[in-house]
């Protein structure tokens, strides 16, 4: 790859709107739902995938289903998206306030994160 074209694809990177919102990875067999808030969706299923199958993932009831049914037992989804205008700016509290609130309405959904 040539310098300029390696330039680009950094610059382009950097300026990404990555998605940003509410996140559910759910077993199939059980209905048991998993949420979470992310500052990038993608990157979010990427390292909770990368956990499960290290056997390493902090939540230990999503791990125990994970060794159960495998990866292949499980929906992922993106739940809420968070609308945002600029990148750089701190979401985190907007990001907290949607997983609440998500976790009021649907009874069936549990915190991945303790």
């Amino acid at each position: 790859m040539d310098a300029k074209r390696k330039k680009d694809l950094l610059l382009q990177w950097k300026n990404r709107r990555p998605e940003m919102g509410l996140i559910s990875i759910t077993c199939k067999s059980t209905g048991e739902m998993f949420v979470d808030i992310s500052t990038d969706t993608q990157f979010a299923f990427n390292s909770h995938r990368f956990k499960l199958s290290a056997n390493f993932h902090p939540n230990k009831r999503l791990q125990q289903l994970w060794q159960q049914y495998g990866e292949n037992g499980f929906d992922y989804a993106v739940v809420k998206i968070l609308k945002y205008e600029n990148k750089d700016d701190d979401q985190t509290e907007k990001l907290k306030l949607l997983l609440e609130e998500y976790l009021a309405q649907t009874a069936q959904a549990r915190r991945i994160s303790k």
